[in-house]
């Protein structure tokens, strides 16, 4: 299959671990850190770790959507939902992530309408299917889902579809990025830069990275062939002494991003001036929020919402996988009392989590690791 078979020949991969092998320093070690949950899945899919020098250690990031969403979101939504006549529309990822209240799956089996559907335009259809009911839909993502929502808002406006209203979680990775970079937790050598988002907001935003904090970025794709030559672009940037952000994924990002996608977010959207991400607290201007233009569609004031923070589980360390500080299996409860079918952090429950990736595919690698050492 074109574009997938060509990036998981064997034999490349080998050529390039050999390559990537031959740029580590003797002594040195180097903390790279994947930005995006679906890396995460490629790397323990595909056990591109096995293919790389143990100097080389790849660290997680905040890069999936639906893991930084904090409870207390998922109780307002759940809090919308049990409102007369209103149908809740979510991705199903979305599902089953636990809020102070329970799931939305929970709140469903108590008797909320709580529907699936695959793109905000399905959440518009059922608004105009049911004008007696109030429709909303559960915005969530990063740039690369920010502007079907904001097309759908456009959409509900220009055909007067007054009962559709959007739960706005849209979130900014840059900002993220940047509270990594202050923590005083994680040391990074550079980044494999999301591919997704890339799509949508373009090479140029990651430049601060290489600029400010001398760190190289590469903005990588999401096969096997794609991730061992986005690592060994990072590990060239660090042997010749630079800090630049290159594009591996030059065949589908383009360096300037989507100018319209860019437009329709900027028409509907702006940023708030603070939102709360789970594992890395309050961080200013990282998500967005509806346009007092098109404030009918804002279901923040459409609806009262309870507005409480709530605190995560003891047990759970998402927090800290989410900023890299742990791997997966080191948390008290992962693969124990946390599993995808009972989870209990976010991480888990999505299929971008970094936990999901460890538990599904990652034990595996571990497994091969063992034997290779006789241990």
């Amino acid at each position: 299959m074109r574009f997938v078979d060509e990036y998981r020949d064997a034999g490349k991969a080998r050529v390039l671990a050999s390559r990537i092998a031959a740029l580590c320093e003797p002594g040195r070690r180097y903390r790279l850190m994947e930005v995006c949950g679906g890396h995460t899945h490629t790397i323990y899919k595909h056990g591109i770790e096995d293919h790389l020098p143990e100097a080389i250690q790849l660290v997680h990031g905040p890069g999936c959507p639906v893991c930084v969403i904090p409870m207390g979101r998922v109780d307002d939504a759940i809090a919308i939902a049990g409102q007369p006549d209103v149908i809740m529309t979510s991705f199903g990822d979305m599902m089953r992530v636990p809020g102070g209240q329970g799931s939305f799956f929970d709140a469903k089996a108590a008797g909320a309408d709580i529907r699936m559907v695959y793109s905000p335009l399905d959440a518009l259809k059922i608004a105009r299917a049911n004008p007696d009911r109030r429709v909303v839909f559960m915005g969530i993502g990063f740039e690369t889902t920010a502007p079907s929502t904001a097309m759908t808002v456009l959409r509900a406006a220009a055909d007067g579809v007054d009962n559709f209203s959007v739960f706005c979680n849209h979130v900014m990775i840059i900002p993220a990025i940047k509270a990594i970079l202050d923590s005083p937790d994680l040391r990074l050598d550079g980044f494999l830069g999301p591919g997704h988002v890339s799509t949508v907001i373009g090479c140029g935003p990651y430049e601060f990275i290489a600029r400010d904090y001398g760190r190289p970025l590469v903005c990588a794709g999401f096969e096997p062939l794609d991730i061992l030559a986005s690592v060994h672009m990072l590990l060239r940037q660090l042997a010749e002494g630079r800090a630049e952000v290159e594009n591996q994924y030059a065949r589908v990002v383009p360096w300037e991003g989507n100018q319209t996608a860019l437009r329709v977010i900027g028409e509907v959207m702006e940023p708030r001036p603070y939102f709360e991400w789970r594992g890395l607290g309050f961080i200013s201007h990282s998500a967005l929020r509806m346009r007092d233009a098109y404030a009918r569609f804002d279901a923040e004031r459409v609806f009262d919402l309870p507005g409480v923070r709530v605190a995560d589980p003891k047990a759970c360390q998402c927090g800290e996988v989410l900023k890299g500080v742990l791997k997966p299996w080191e948390c008290k409860v992962f693969g124990t009392a946390c599993t995808p079918e009972t989870p209990i952090g976010t991480c888990m429950v999505s299929s971008e989590g970094a936990c999901a990736a460890y538990y599904n595919f990652g034990r595996f690698s571990r497994e091969r690791a063992r034997e290779a050492s006789g241990t």
